[in-house]
């Protein structure tokens, strides 16, 4: 491809600056050009730190830019709808934070402004976009760990002191649930390639956190009886770690979803007495992002995760938060 697409930035939040943006200026397909925020300062401050040529005041001159070609939406979760919509009937293709919305029926309004105006939009799960999950899809399909009886999975951190960060803004979409339960949710759907039938979970709200749950245990059931067990948090240790136990194996992924350097990215197969260590190459999950989304943009082919999927990961979303909060299980409907 000789020309790289252009990519506007939505907000100067830190995963932009710290992964995103630097992911899209390793690519060859991609160039991070230009920098929207609602304080002009910011945007041009942030502009300089990472090189990234234009600065606007506002997101509405980012979006009226006609030489940009994605907008990448960092901002709270409680803003995702409105300036995807946005996007969208700017004729910008998409790629959107993680949780893709608040609720199931507002990931659909996304979708179907994204489908009417006739522009990609993605979910910004970027660890699955690292070659290592084929081979874990791979393993599970040629039978190596037997066939399978459960994932188990984690992702847990611990900012809890920074009391007025948005992840602890309840009516923005706060709670351990949106921002990192998620993973091992959407993992397992990935992996078993099936839908939850029903699931339990389990939360502890912070009232000094604006309620939101800041640590939750859940159960996933699928179909066979095979379940994902998990927890989320954001006041405990740091981990995020995966697990799929099989009848006659284990594949093990300590570092499922953050893998900033080749040793993170490591997997293990445990089968016939042994332990062996899978080589995998280094990759950095945000380039192969971009790049996975500048070539079905420019190839006209399809994204290995729609943006249908976005919906029916927030389905059990939705469900799990129900769960949590009435301290019951739901079942979903097929």
């Amino acid at each position: 491809m000789s020309k790289k697409l252009k990519w506007g930035i939505l907000g100067c939040a830190g995963i932009a600056k710290r992964a995103v943006i630097p992911g899209l200026q390793l690519s060859e397909l991609n160039e991070a050009a230009a920098i929207a925020s609602r304080d002009g300062e910011k945007a041009k401050q942030t502009a300089e730190e990472l090189q990234i040529p234009v600065a606007y005041d506002s997101y509405e001159a980012l979006l009226a830019d006609p030489s940009i070609d994605v907008i990448y939406i960092p901002l709270p979760n409680h803003l995702h709808k409105e300036w995807a919509i946005r996007a969208a009937e700017a004729g910008k293709h998409i790629l959107c934070e993680k949780p893709l919305a608040l609720t199931e029926s507002e990931a659909s309004e996304m979708v179907e402004a994204a489908d009417k105006a006739g522009v990609l939009l993605a979910e910004a799960f970027m660890y699955r976009y690292h070659p290592r999950y084929q081979t874990i899809k791979d393993l599970i399909a040629s039978g190596a760990i037997g066939d399978v009886r459960g994932i188990r999975g984690a992702f847990t951190f611990n900012n809890a002191k920074d009391a007025a960060n948005v992840r602890y803004r309840k009516a923005w979409g706060g709670g351990s649930i949106y921002d990192v339960g998620c993973y091992p949710i959407s993992a397992a759907r990935l992996l078993l390639g099936k839908e939850p039938e029903a699931v339990t979970v389990n939360a502890q709200f912070s009232p000094e956190h604006d309620n939101v749950d800041m640590m939750a245990s859940g159960l996933l059931e699928f179909e066979g009886n095979v379940s994902l067990t998990f927890d989320c948090g954001m006041w405990s240790a740091f981990r995020n770690p995966l697990e799929v136990l099989g009848s006659d194996g284990i594949i093990e992924i300590p570092s499922a979803f953050v893998t900033p350097s080749q040793e993170s990215g490591t997997i293990y197969l445990h089968a016939n007495g042994e332990r062996k260590e899978i080589e995998v190459p280094y990759v950095n999950a945000y380039t192969a992002q971009a790049d996975h989304i500048a070539r079905s943009i420019t190839e006209g082919t399809a994204l290995p995760f729609p943006a249908s999927d976005a919906i029916l990961n927030m389905r059990v979303i939705d469900a799990c938060l129900l769960s949590a909060r009435e301290r019951t299980r739901v079942v979903l409907k097929p």
